[in-house]
């Protein structure tokens, strides 16, 4: 399907703020590998927290809280990172047209973030008892 470049360029900035906003998004994969195109280049921007950077990316992305969120919150956990801040997980094809779907998200996205840290608390408790079993 085709579209006019304005709406494409909107629709790549409805999809790059959810990315930003959600941490991870699902679409088909043609529409993934554009938006991931335009996410990356706003991290690596964010890594650099200027006015410049923060004008830019105020410039390509809908929402104020969005550009607040990636230069606080999102960037930094990117920092050690040299590029590959998302990945894209393959889901089949839609029941309608068989447009082959996917997930995007960041690459440090948890799914349930109370499941993974009880998960930790568990198997530190696990290494303190066998610690104290084995004294």
């Amino acid at each position: 399907m085709e579209r006019m470049a304005a709406h494409r360029k909107a629709l790549i900035r409805n999809m790059v703020t959810s990315l930003l906003r959600h941490e991870r998004v699902k679409t088909t994969k043609t529409k993934a590998l554009a938006v991931r195109r335009h996410a990356e280049k706003l991290i690596t921007r964010a890594k650099v927290d200027s006015v410049h950077n923060r004008r830019i990316a105020s410039a390509r992305l809908f929402d104020e809280g969005i550009v607040a969120k990636l230069f606080t919150n999102i960037a930094p956990r990117m920092q050690g990172r040299p590029g590959g801040y998302t990945r894209i997980i393959k889901l089949g094809e839609r029941y309608g047209d068989a447009a082959e779907m996917v997930i995007l998200e960041l690459v440090d996205y948890v799914l349930n973030p109370d499941a993974a840290s009880e998960k930790q608390a568990k198997k530190d408790a696990k290494k303190q008892t066998r610690k104290s079993a084995s004294r």
